[in-house]
């Protein structure tokens, strides 16, 4: 359903809306997405038990994998450009997509773990479960610009998708460790690796079925079209060409990487140990915290979602930008001023300001990531006004391997900094020296980074002129080009007849 938006007189875009139904199913996409992810986090295990590999050896292959998951992204454009059928683009690659990932893991966790095999087989059913995975996965991120372009409803198409994604892995913690493990006698081992794969399989295979419903009237070649009357195979030079001249995109990906970067790196488990284990004192805090964070965060990205709507995801990045920056200013001071043993007592003053940061940080973050979301719809249809044709993977892709590659180097960051203050041959533990080098070195890591990922975001954000304004003369462009080439291309065939 579209409608007609009129300013001042002036008339304005025809925005595409999708109904809420749509919106839902689409956002169900976290099933497939974290039902993978938290069967994927037990890949260590399975690499141990079922496959004999050591554990530092498992460290070395998983960081070999993420390199492979970068490449396959961009790769993965040209598959995206070619596959046209009579059963659509969408839902052939989801499809595909999900049958190779679960072939993969099934493999991986049931039928080819226990059974002598070593790290060749291991690396080849993981490659392989990552291939399928980022068919999927990019896809996925080429929907929301179909979905919609009214500016209102994008950021709230990922209000829906963050409310699946924390649920989702909360739901499989609770069956995974609370009602299933029991029953394998609490020990993570062959048996319960192989339900817990059938279990997460399940999960996904509902996201599949949902993100197909949802895409079932937009999956048609008219709407993957470009803006030229000749439609030329996708070449590496476009994506060149893309990366060299579409200024939104280099913003965003300096804007998201840096972000990305410092979030990854607080969220090591070493970090959180730094935090939780030593500086505070208590690691029930951290599960405790994530509990409690889940509902505030979803309402504040509704109301994220409602500013990105209203004034632009531009000036949403940079507005919760700020407040980001100025939340982790004053967790910064509060940390270096406070006796921080005293915030894990239950309803003192310290824990009260710690939460009260804490969860506004949280809330603050979760606005930018709704931004986010939008943006990169906004810089694919930026793309097609620019250059006339519709490649969605590719700008999504080309993010993608800059993204991953830079986050990648989050485990070593951490590694790395806690080196720096003694932990060479032994990692950190709960209940350690809290000396005032292991308190900076938290502070660093877990605040420090995100600073600087702030202040990186309002750099790329000032040379960024994707605002509100443009956006609306963007989809006005493409209305006006694409009733050109109808035009055009019925008088040609009139002309023909």
């Amino acid at each position: 359903m579209s409608e007609v938006l009129q300013a001042e007189g002036e008339k304005r875009p025809v925005y595409r809306r999708a109904r809420t139904a749509q919106v839902i199913l689409f956002a169900m996409n976290a099933l497939m997405s974290m039902g993978v992810y938290s069967l994927v986090g037990l890949a260590s295990y399975s690499a141990n038990i079922g496959y004999g590999i050591a554990t530092l050896t498992v460290g070395y292959i998983l960081t070999f994998t993420r390199i492979f998951d970068a490449i396959t992204d961009p790769l993965m454009a040209f598959v995206y450009d070619r596959v046209n059928t009579r059963y659509g683009k969408i839902r052939v690659l989801v499809i595909c997509g999900w049958c190779i990932e679960a072939f993969a893991l099934l493999f991986l966790f049931n039928f080819a773990s226990g059974k002598g095999h070593g790290i060749p087989i291991f690396i080849l059913l993981y490659m392989l479960y990552v291939v399928g995975y980022t068919c999927v996965n990019m896809t996925v991120q080429t929907i929301p610009a179909l979905l919609s372009n009214d500016p209102k409803q994008r950021p709230m198409i990922g209000v829906w998708q963050a409310a699946f994604q924390y649920v989702v892995p909360m739901a499989l913690m609770v069956v995974l460790n609370v009602v299933l493990l029991p029953k394998f006698g609490g020990k993570y081992n062959q048996a319960f690796l192989a339900a817990a794969c059938y279990v997460c399989l399940a999960v996904t295979f509902l996201g599949m079925v949902a993100v197909c419903l949802s895409v079932r009237k937009i999956d048609i070649p008219e709407n993957f079209a470009g803006l030229t009357e000749k439609r030329e195979k996708l070449k590496l030079r476009d994506m060149a060409e893309v990366l060299a001249h579409n200024n939104p995109l280099k913003c965003y990906i300096a804007a998201a990487a840096s972000d990305k970067i410092a979030q990854q790196t607080s969220s090591q488990a070493i970090v959180s140990t730094l935090m939780f284990g030593i500086v505070i004192g208590n690691m029930s805090m951290s599960t405790m915290l994530g509990v409690v964070s889940m509902l505030p965060s979803i309402i504040f990205g509704f109301f994220g979602a409602k500013y990105a709507g209203k004034h632009g995801n531009k000036e949403a990045t940079v507005t919760w930008a700020k407040i980001c920056l100025a939340v982790t200013a004053l967790m910064i001071v509060f940390l270096a001023l406070s006796d921080t043993r005293r915030i894990a007592v239950m309803m003192s003053i310290p824990m009260i300001l710690y939460l009260a940061l804490d969860l506004l940080g949280n809330g603050s973050k979760m606005c930018v990531t709704m931004a986010n979301t939008a943006f990169m719809a906004d810089i694919i249809d930026y793309e097609l006004n620019r250059s006339g044709k519709y490649i969605p993977a590719v700008v999504t892709g080309t993010y993608s391997l800059i993204d991953k590659i830079v986050s990648s180097f989050s485990a070593a960051i951490a590694a790395g900094g806690v080196a720096v203050i003694g932990y060479t041959t032994v990692m950190p533990q709960p209940g350690d020296k809290l000396t005032s080098s292991v308190l900076w070195m938290c502070i660093i890591l877990r605040y420090g980074l995100s600073m600087l990922g702030w202040v990186c975001t309002l750099i790329a954000m000032h040379f960024c002129k994707l605002d509100k304004a443009s956006m609306v003369q963007i989809q006005k462009d493409i209305a006006d080009k694409r009733a050109a080439l109808a035009k055009r291309n019925a008088v040609g065939a009139a002309g023909r007849n």
